[in-house]
């Protein structure tokens, strides 16, 4: 819990070729970032990773406002599309590794409704 106060908390939206990221700290709006090359393949929701990361990288220093010495953010990620099902061992670890790699300090992993902002925070506090 105390190193949430040194670091932001931000939920990640992951849609086709598009990135919504939503700083938990703040009552700001969620902001939309789309990628240079595309990172969704017809098979795969993030099928391209280094564009994907460069995405996430942008949204992140984007939407950090107020988190103290620029510490590295909390995410938690959430695929909004091709997961009927559920993810696979791979498509999981593809999603942690994108946020590990975008800078994030922890990455959480939600696949289900969309969350409140309330909610969000739960999960990554948890």
């Amino acid at each position: 819990m105390f190193n949430n106060f040194f670091s932001s908390m931000l939920y990640v939206k992951i849609y086709k070729n598009k990135i919504v990221i939503k700083n938990l700290s703040d009552n700001l709006s969620a902001q939309m970032f789309t990628p240079d090359t595309s990172f969704t393949t017809s098979r795969l929701l993030v099928g391209t990773f280094a564009p994907a990361v460069q995405c996430l990288k942008q949204a992140i220093k984007s939407s950090k406002s107020t988190s103290w010495l620029g510490a590295s953010p909390c995410l938690l990620i959430q695929p909004m599309e091709m997961n009927e099902g559920g993810l696979s061992e791979i498509e999981d670890r593809v999603f942690r590794e994108l946020g590990l790699g975008a800078g994030a300090r922890k990455v959480v992993l939600w696949v289900g409704a969309e969350l409140s902002n309330e909610k969000a925070i739960e999960k990554i506090t948890r």
